[in-house]
């Protein structure tokens, strides 16, 4: 991991991460682990200098703006709304954004790692990818399109170290998912920084068509893929 500017004993934590989750990919102790192995502000830098040519980008890292999310109030919300269908969604998999960590944020790094931490649910809702680890690793091309860094690729990479070992039955399954992901992320706005809270109200239908993301225009690609 030296093009990473990572320590050896980082190197090696997140490596030993990366192993416990090749035997179970249901650990996601270990991929906050992993992120925190790796998240270095080193690490990160190349990435963060990167994205921020997108001024939308920019302009997020400045603001820091974080999210705050209500799940009591947003299941109040009108069916197909953005925050009713989030909050759906966490109630139907058994999540709590209490349960992720808190991260502060007084500088622009932190902030980068905070607001990816707080937002990925909501990114599960707004693609539609699942919480299995087809859907997991679909959204992963989707964050190694947007964002790129070292933990999208070493995610993608337990799963088809897993699926080499264990599963090699399911290795079409996960590519189409991570083509259909990477293409999506390709093709849609840059999701990082978006205020979600702000659009709650909105109908999901609606967030997605100014994300410019749709599911049904990547079929051609999976069906060529």
């Amino acid at each position: 991991m030296k093009g990473m500017n990572v320590s050896p004993f980082r190197a090696a934590k997140a490596l030993y991460s990366l192993y416990r989750l090749v035997r179970d990919p249901n650990r996601l102790n270990e991929v906050f682990e992993m992120s925190d192995a790796i998240g270095t502000p080193e690490a990160l830098a190349p990435v963060m200098n990167r994205i921020a040519e997108d001024p939308a980008v920019a302009r997020a890292l400045d603001e820091r703006h974080r999210i705050h999310i209500d799940l009591p109030a947003l299941r109040k919300l009108p069916r197909g709304t953005l925050g009713r269908e989030f909050a759906d969604h966490m109630d139907a998999n058994g999540l709590d954004p209490a349960a992720l960590p808190d991260l502060p944020s007084p500088d622009a790094g932190s902030f980068f790692r905070a607001h990816l931490y707080e937002t990925h649910d909501v990114w599960h809702a707004v693609t539609g990818f699942g919480m299995d680890r087809f859907g997991e690793l679909g959204l992963q091309g989707f964050y190694l399109a947007q964002i790129g860094g070292p933990l999208p690729s070493l995610l993608l990479a337990v799963g088809f170290l897993r699926m080499a070992l264990y599963e090699m039955e399911n290795g079409q399954r996960l590519m189409e998912e991570v083509v259909r992901g990477f293409t999506m992320g390709r093709k849609a706005r840059t999701f990082f920084g978006v205020h979600w809270d702000e659009l709650w109200t909105l109908p999901l239908a609606e967030v997605r068509r100014r994300l410019n993301v749709d599911a049904e225009d990547i079929a051609p690609v999976l069906r060529a893929a």
